[in-house]
């Protein structure tokens, strides 16, 4: 997907604050951050969306989440408490066709998320 920004930013082609990056996973701050820790979290194979997950992502995102788990402890937000999202379409707010995990904390998060 050559106009992925995603895919952009895991090729190092755009840039951003990236707080983690392995063979699997790229995770970067947010530049519009919803709260004081905004990271987001992406495969860097692209899937556009959560719908294309396959049985054989199952570890794909398993790491992912793994992750996220460390970089709240790295942010201090892990015994606090913290909020993992993942939107799948335009109604449930995903603006990028690329698999994304927000990870959020820093402050209480009301619910529903606004």
């Amino acid at each position: 997907m050559a106009e992925c920004i995603f895919c952009k930013i895991a090729k190092g082609e755009t840039p951003a604050t990236v707080v983690h990056e392995d063979d699997l996973v790229v995770a970067f701050r947010d530049i519009n951050p919803r709260a004081p820790t905004h990271i987001l979290l992406i495969p860097r194979r692209h899937v556009a969306s959560l719908n294309e997950l396959r049985e054989e992502d199952d570890a794909l995102i398993g790491h992912l989440v793994r992750v996220a788990g460390k970089l709240a402890g790295g942010e201090e937000i892990a015994d606090r408490g913290y909020r993992l999202v993942a939107n799948c379409g335009r109604e449930a707010g995903q603006s990028v066709d690329h698999v994304h995990f927000h990870l959020l904390g820093g402050r209480a998060l009301g619910w529903p998320p606004g």
